[in-house]
């Protein structure tokens, strides 16, 4: 009897920041095309980036977050194991702040994994879900040995004390945003006169 050839599963790759915008070849060849009807994922400004000269860069963030529809793009892997292998190079960063979803439950990763991503993708019929899963940081990097929880108002005196080159790359960073991006912080940002976005 010939057995049915089974179908090599369904993987989504989760963006919502710089993944979206900042092409990368080695990374973008490896998956289909964004595509806007994602899970609904709290997200703000509060990590501080080393790579970044100190810009406030986008992650998940429970406590502080706004919901915002993230984006998703079908990756062209056969296996989860190299899809996360491709986001995880991407994103030079190490595997236990990867997240990732598996609808058999066989794996569990170490960011917790939002509520709202296994009914997304089991509605989707999605088998596997990738996303970087860096923490909020801000309260250990903005005042080193000092309290510094996160707000809008405490991130935008962050910001304002950046180095002109810390600046415009946090300017940068923060516009070139995808729209669904609708953050506290980058709402207060765009009343600020200091923080215009940048030129195209």
């Amino acid at each position: 009897m010939t057995q049915l050839r089974k179908e090599p599963p369904k993987i989504a790759i989760l963006g919502w920041g710089s993944l979206i915008w900042d092409r990368r070849p080695e990374f973008d060849g490896q998956h289909g095309p964004w595509q806007e009807d994602g899970p609904l994922l709290k997200l703000e400004f509060s990590r501080i980036s080393e790579t970044r000269k100190g810009a406030l860069t986008l992650v998940i963030d429970p406590d502080y977050g706004q919901e915002c529809t993230a984006q998703y793009a079908i990756s062209t892997r056969k296996g989860p194991a190299d899809a996360i292998a491709d986001l995880r190079c991407r994103e030079g960063t190490i595997m236990k702040r990867m997240g990732y979803w598996f609808a058999d439950g066989s794996h569990s990763c170490q960011p917790p994994v939002p509520a709202t991503i296994p009914e997304w993708a089991q509605d989707r019929g999605i088998d596997a879900v990738v996303w970087t899963g860096l923490p909020r940081n801000f309260e250990k990097k903005a005042q080193p040995g000092r309290e510094a929880v996160f707000s809008v108002e405490a991130a935008t005196g962050y910001l304002q004390n950046l180095p002109a080159e810390g600046k415009a790359l946090a300017a940068q960073y923060i516009w070139r945003a995808p729209e669904f991006v609708q953050t506290r912080l980058r709402t207060a940002l765009a009343a600020e006169p200091w923080f215009p976005p940048p030129a195209e």
